[in-house]
This record gives C-alpha cells, structure tokens and sequence, in this order.
C-alpha cells in the first residue's frame, strides 16, 4: 500500500516537473509563439493610458494656429543649421523652446524636467475617472521617448521621484487594481536612441547627463551602444519587477533592438508572470515579434477587416501630449470607432492627455464619462464578446487598413452601418451606428443568404423597455426602429436565436435524391 503511494506521489510530481517545464519560456521563436492571450484581455475591450510627464509644460504657451510636433525633446534642437530642417528654417518647437526658456545649448530637456511639478496629481481621481469610462484596463505612460521614468526608480536618477516628488505608477496601480481593472503600462523608450541625438548635434549636453541624453552619437546612426542596451533592460526589468502589469505596451522602434534582446525580455515577463499567477500580455508595433508571440497593435488605425488572434489600437481623442488649443474627438466618433474594432476582433487603447500639473481636461472628463454612459446601457454587446460570422455590412468601409488610417481620411458612419458581435452561437448583437426614423435592415440576416443558420427567437434593444417590432425576410432582419432611443450614439440590438439548423436555401433535399 505505501509502496503505490509512493509511486503515485512521484508520478504526480514527475507530471508537475514537466508541466513546469513545458510552461517555462525560453528566449527562442519556437519557445515564445506558444504564448496564449489571456481571456481577460480577449473580453475587456476598452483600455485607458495616460501621455503625461515633464513635457506637457513644454507646450503651455505655444501660439494658436501653429504646428508643433510631440516629440518636443527632439523637435527642440531642429535650428535647421546645426540640426537640419527639411525647409532650412527652425521648426516651431525650437523657436517656441527659445522663447520660453532659452538657447537648447544652455536651456536643454533636462531643464524641462528640472521645472516638473505635479500637484495636480491624485490617483484616485484618475482610476475613478477610468472605472466610469467602462475601461477595463488601465495605466501610465511609464516612459515616454524622453527616457524619464514615472515611477520611484532605483535604475535611473531621472525619474519622478527626484523630479517631482511622486510615484505615479505605485500610486495609479493601487487605485486601478482597486476598482477592479487590470494595470498596465508603455514603454516608448527603444526609440531614446534617435530622439535624443538631435541634443547632441546642436550641443551643450554635459557628459554627466549622459545618462539622460546617451551617449554622444550622429544624426544618423541606427545601431545603439552597449551602454543604451544595458540601460533599456535596467529599467523595464525594474518596473516588471516592482509593479507586476498585467499588460506591457511597446511603441515602435524596438523592431530596430537586436532580436536576442526583445526575445530576452518577452521570455523573462512571461515567465515572471508565471510565479506571479497571472496572465499577461505585451503588445507590439510594426514587426517587433510574430502575431503568434505577443498582440500586435495599430497606431491610429485598425485593419479594414477581422483578423486572428486578436489585435490592439491604441489611439487619442486629439494630440498625445497636453496641448493648450486642442481639438478632442466627441464621443460618438469614438464609439463608433470602438465598435469597428470590437467586430474585428480587436480592443481600443485610448490615450488621456492629463495637464501639466496632473488634472484632466474637464473636455476629457466629459468624453470619458460619456463613453461611460454609452458603455453601462450598450456594454452587453461589447465586453466579453466575440467576432461574429460577417464583422458588419454599410456603406462605411476602411478603403485600407493599418497605421494610422484614422488620419488618412473622415470616416462618419451612418444609420445603414451595422457591426455584428456575439456572446455564443445562440446570441448575437447587431449595432446600428446611428439613429433613424426608418425601418433598420440587416441584409446580412437575409432568408436568401446562407450567413445565419438559425431562427431568430426574440429581438430586444438594449437599455429599452420597448417591445420591438421585426420580421425576417428576403430583404433581411427588417426591424421597425423604436419609439426612443435609449442613448444618443450607436444602438445595439440583442438577438436571441434558436441555436444551428440546416439552410432552407438550395432546394428540397429530397428532390436531388434517386
């Protein structure tokens, strides 16, 4: 008798051995295109980060009407002599920094971050702010281009402790977590490299501030030090460490990093993520890793059509960084671009611009309450689901897909475009984009096309009380529209079906048989 028990006792760990085994990662492509994306991520949908550090007060006072570029720390040392300009003129930025501050040689980034103050700052505000968007996930920019870390860092002086006086990601991690929302957080900060060799080509960068700056390089070199390298992983291994994401966000120009140092990294999170208990995911731009590896995201943008495994958009409502003269999106534009990405298999990643001090544009705290209040009546049909045969029909289509295809075009959708999303093979949403007077018609649920193999057992609108009229035919699912609607922006319909059957549309099967 203890003789079996000793043996299945062994077999049982021999069996734990291999499991672990199985599940540890290894920086190799074989290893890493085993990763799964997590459920949680799959159902959440709609996600918030936060573009907010010590350049957002490098834009208080610009001029109305005028251009300035984001990348301020790179942009401000572009004189179009020492610098080269593309019209040999100084950009906007740098005449802005000069007027402001003074010459770069003397007055560089490292005196924006030396002015950082963020009293308006409170945690609890933001995440509370988030949870009422409808937001599921959430979390700072931890390091922008700028290579100045958010967080109490012990792998870099220039962070917001020294500067500043706060730990925004312990204090935003607390409060996410808090209200029951996954953390995340970005890093931007692979492409520092490029964005900081512009300081010095125009000069006055002292050496002890290498550590901020890099070391000195040409406008033109791709190939980063060993001394950038072994800084890019101190402070992300740090932050994986210290705050535990559930989510980490790459911004482009890690493709450009050695493969042994991305693979490196994916394989320690993952398996950190493993002796934390969680699943995790990373997300990717342009062709960092396979789509099998990590999720792959689109600036701006989104494909013109479902793709598999699931994808990301991160995008903002106006500039990514506080800008005094902004114009934000209304929230039926974003709505309605969620929704596009939701029936593709994707999820939205917004970006909030907070001001310099740390509060948030009261025009942001009315969008984001907004989307809230779309998302708690209409939330049915988003979180938790999943692509549905056909994504949606209307004449509003992305004439292409990819990067960016937000600021190519006006996309305005009508009453005639429609997104489908599904809980399970037994229910089905159908989101109109707009309001009508008229009949709604779902041509893709038309008797005479083979898309939907069921019968429709009920149709309701969610967030009304108002039986709805319907009837299915050749033409489609033709509903009578309501009486009211229950919010001002897309409308989803929840349709009930009777589960599989086989298609009337062919003929009796009898007549083709002997």
């Amino acid at each position: 008798m203890k003789k079996n028990i000793l043996i299945m006792v062994l077999l049982a760990a021999a069996v734990s051995t291999a499991y672990t085994q199985k599940k540890k990662f290894k920086p190799t492509h074989s290893s890493l295109e085993t990763y799964e994306i997590p459920e949680w991520f799959l159902d959440a949908k709609f996600g918030i980060y936060t573009h907010w550090g010590p350049v957002s007060s490098a834009f208080e006072g610009t001029a109305e009407g005028k251009w300035y570029a984001g990348w301020h720390g790179k942009v401000m040392y572009e004189d179009g002599d020492k610098v080269p300009t593309k019209n040999g003129k100084p950009s906007n930025n740098f005449v802005h920094h000069s007027n402001k501050y003074g010459d770069p040689a003397e007055y560089g980034y490292k005196h924006i971050i030396e002015q950082f103050d963020p009293s308006g700052f409170d945690a609890a505000v933001w995440a509370e702010l988030f949870k009422k968007s409808g937001a599921r996930f959430a979390g700072p920019v931890a390091m922008h281009h700028d290579n100045f870390a958010m967080w109490d860092s012990k792998a870099t002086r220039w962070n917001s402790m020294n500067y500043g006086g706060i730990d925004p990601s312990a204090e935003l991690k607390k409060e996410i977590e808090a209200r029951d929302m996954k953390y995340m957080a970005s890093f931007h900060h692979a492409f520092t490299w490029k964005y900081f060799a512009p300081a010095h080509a125009y000069g006055g960068v002292a050496p002890e501030d290498y550590d901020l700056y890099t070391n000195p390089h040409s406008l033109e070199s791709d190939t980063p030090d060993a001394d950038f390298y072994k800084n890019w992983w101190a402070v992300l291994k740090e932050y994986i460490d210290t705050y535990q994401p559930d989510l980490l966000w790459f911004d482009w120009w890690l493709e450009n990093m050695t493969e042994e140092t991305r693979y490196k990294f994916l394989a320690y999170y993952y398996n950190q993520a493993e002796k934390w208990g969680k699943e995790v995911g990373v997300a990717y731009k342009e062709s960092t890793y396979d789509e099998s590896m990590a999720i792959k995201d689109y600036e701006r943008g989104r494909p013109n059509q479902p793709k598999n495994p699931t994808w990301l958009t991160d995008t903002s409502p106006g500039a990514w960084f506080y800008r005094p003269h902004t114009h934000f999106k209304s929230p039926n534009e974003l709505i309605d671009i969620l929704v596009d990405i939701v029936a593709k298999n994707g999820l939205m990643l917004l970006n909030v611009p907070p001001n310099p001090d740390g509060t948030i544009p009261q025009e942001m705290v009315d969008l984001l309450t907004e989307m809230g209040q779309w998302l708690a009546v209409n939330g049915g049909a988003i979180y938790g689901t999943r692509p549905w045969t056909v994504f949606g029909e209307g004449p509003t289509r992305l004439p292409e897909g990819g990067h960016k295809v937000e600021e190519k075009m006006e996309i305005v959708y009508t009453d005639r475009d429609i997104r489908y999303t599904k809980k399970s093979d037994k229910e089905v949403y159908a989101i109109v984009m707009d309001k009508t007077e008229n009949d709604i018609v779902m041509k893709t649920l038309s008797t005479d096309i083979g898309v939907l193999n069921s019968r429709i057992l009920e149709v309701s609108l969610l967030g009304s009380d108002e039986s709805i009229s319907w009837e299915r035919n050749s033409k489609g699912l033709v509903i009578k529209a309501p009486k009211e609607w229950p919010t001002s922006y897309a409308h989803a319909f929840k349709i009930k079906l009777e589960g599989y059957s086989e298609n009337d549309i062919g003929g009796d099967v009898a007549a083709h048989v002997d």
